[in-house]
C-alpha cells in the first residue's frame, strides 16, 4: 500500500508547522520552498486541514495558518484516514471480479486495513517530530534560507 501525495503533503505540513514556534504563522509560500511543492496542491491540502479543524488559517497581509490543537491531540490514524477517504482498499466489483463468490482476498485485506489504523492510533504528529525537531527546524530554515 502507498500513501496518496496528497496525503503525504498533508503530514508533511503538520510536521512543518509541528517544529515552528508556537502561534507561529506560515504560509503556502513558504511550505512549497521548504517540500518543493506545487502552490496548488498545497493549497487544496492546507483548505482540507483547516475544514478538519486541525489548523486555523487568517487571510490577509499578515494571514497564512497554524496550527489549531496540540500536537499531542492529533492522531495519525485520523488524518491519514481523512485525508486518504476511507473507501476499501480491494474493489471486487469494478470490473466484477470472476472470484468473488469465493475469494477471500478482500476480507483479509480489510483485517489488515484495521490493524494498520490501530497501529496508527497509538502515534501523534508530536511523534512525527518529538526525538529530530532541532534537526528538522535546521532543515527547514536552510531549505527557506
Amino acid at each position: 500500500m502507498q500513501l496518496k501525495k496528497y496525503t503525504d503533503y498533508g503530514l508533511r505540513v503538520l510536521m512543518y508547522l509541528a517544529c515552528q514556534p508556537e502561534q507561529t504563522m506560515t504560509s503556502v509560500r513558504k511550505i512549497c520552498d521548504v517540500f518543493s511543492l506545487s502552490a496548488n496542491h498545497v493549497n487544496k491540502v492546507v483548505h482540507h486541514l483547516a475544514k478538519l479543524e486541525l489548523i486555523d488559517t487568517r487571510r490577509g497581509k499578515n494571514g497564512g495558518f497554524v496550527l489549531a490543537k496540540p500536537l499531542t491531540s492529533i492522531r495519525l490514524d485520523y488524518v491519514i484516514r481523512q485525508l486518504e477517504g476511507d473507501e476499501e482498499w480491494i474493489d471486487c466489483h469494478s470490473p466484477s471480479c470472476v472470484a468473488l463468490p469465493a475469494c477471500q482476498l478482500n476480507s483479509i485485506v480489510a483485517q489488515g486495513k484495521v490493524l494498520f489504523y490501530q497501529h496508527l492510533s497509538r502515534y501523534t504528529v508530536a511523534d512525527l517530530v518529538t526525538d529530530k525537531r532541532a534537526e528538522l527546524q535546521a532543515i527547514f530554515v536552510q531549505k527557506i534560507a
